[in-house]
């Protein structure tokens, strides 16, 4: 399983024009293919790569933004997956890249919020493990990507979500208020009847907390903006095909600071493509390239 995950990662390193065109070359040579089939080729060739990210787990179904790798010789984008979510941990910064997870009504019920912050014994044992404690007195939250609120189906969902492996330091105005407005709506539209495929995370250095602002503390890095992209399905299970030129995306870049706690989460609204450029990730690189275009270009009106 270990070497399919790797091997995974790894050709998804490189573009399905490139691969698609490299393997064209060669069954057109053997006359293996016909003039039908080469047009639809690389069609087939991305089907398979987004089935291969799912694969890995439900919550990369919209793909793997960084090409994270489960193999501690990548220390900076060090594959997690678990089974309420998945991440890219930076263990240079401690804190995760990005967090990604599945969001329809199997995850919701009545369980309690656990507050069970707590290192997360999976990284390598070498790496440090930050600690709930280790953001005492820092003037940031513990700032969940994956929320509690999110996994509520079990005591074990729930509590998962309190591994620090899913936390960043959040300025307390960002968290509390837009960051937590905006994870209100998303249970509002599973409520529904959609489904959602979230992935969060943050960029840049130095925030601005209730004690001020800082650029780190313990060796965790204090990110400058976060950020959040999320795709709303109509008809849940369709997955990464289901996504059409129609499908809304909600994506959301905030400053990680004070002062803005009763500012809408809508007034932070931007593109997908503007939050790609801005941390290099390719964030639904399993929705078909064409498609990607129209919808990574939009600033969600709704």
């Amino acid at each position: 399983m270990y070497l399919w995950l790797v091997f995974v990662q790894f050709i998804t390193q490189f573009t399905i024009r490139e691969y698609s065109m490299r393997a064209l070359g060669w069954l057109k040579s053997v006359g293996l293919i016909t003039a039908a089939s080469i047009a639809a080729f690389p069609f087939i060739f991305y089907s398979k790569i987004a089935q291969s990210q799912s694969s890995v787990s439900v919550h990369l179904t919209m793909g793997n933004p960084s090409n994270a790798i489960i193999n501690s010789n990548y220390p900076t984008n060090y594959l997690l997956v678990k089974p309420q979510y998945a991440l890219s941990y930076n263990n240079n910064t401690r804190i995760p890249n990005w967090v990604s997870w599945q969001l329809n009504s199997s995850w919701l019920g009545s369980t309690p919020r656990q507050d069970d912050f707590r290192r997360d014994t999976t990284l390598p044992s070498t790496w440090y493990g930050v600690s709930g404690s280790d953001y005492t007195g820092s003037g940031f939250d513990r700032g969940h990507m994956t929320p509690s609120a999110d996994r509520t189906n079990t005591v074990s969902s729930n509590s998962s979500t309190f591994l620090m492996t899913n936390m960043i330091p959040q300025a307390p105005d960002n968290n509390q208020g837009p960051w937590a407005n905006l994870e209100n709506y998303s249970r509002t539209l599973v409520s529904q009847g959609k489904e959602l495929y979230v992935v969060s995370g943050s960029y840049g250095t130095c925030g601005t907390g209730s004690n001020g602002s800082k650029c780190s503390f313990n060796g965790i890095t204090v990110p400058a903006r976060t950020w959040k992209v999320i795709v709303v399905l109509d008809n849940p299970g369709s997955g990464a095909g289901g996504v059409t030129t129609l499908t809304r995306v909600i994506a959301i870049d905030m400053p990680n600071s004070q002062g803005i706690r009763s500012i809408p989460w809508q007034n932070y609204r931007t593109t997908v493509d503007s939050i790609e450029q801005k941390t290099g990730y390719n964030l639904l690189s399993s929705v078909a390239s064409s498609t990607q275009t129209v919808i990574e270009a939009k600033v969600d009106n709704q």
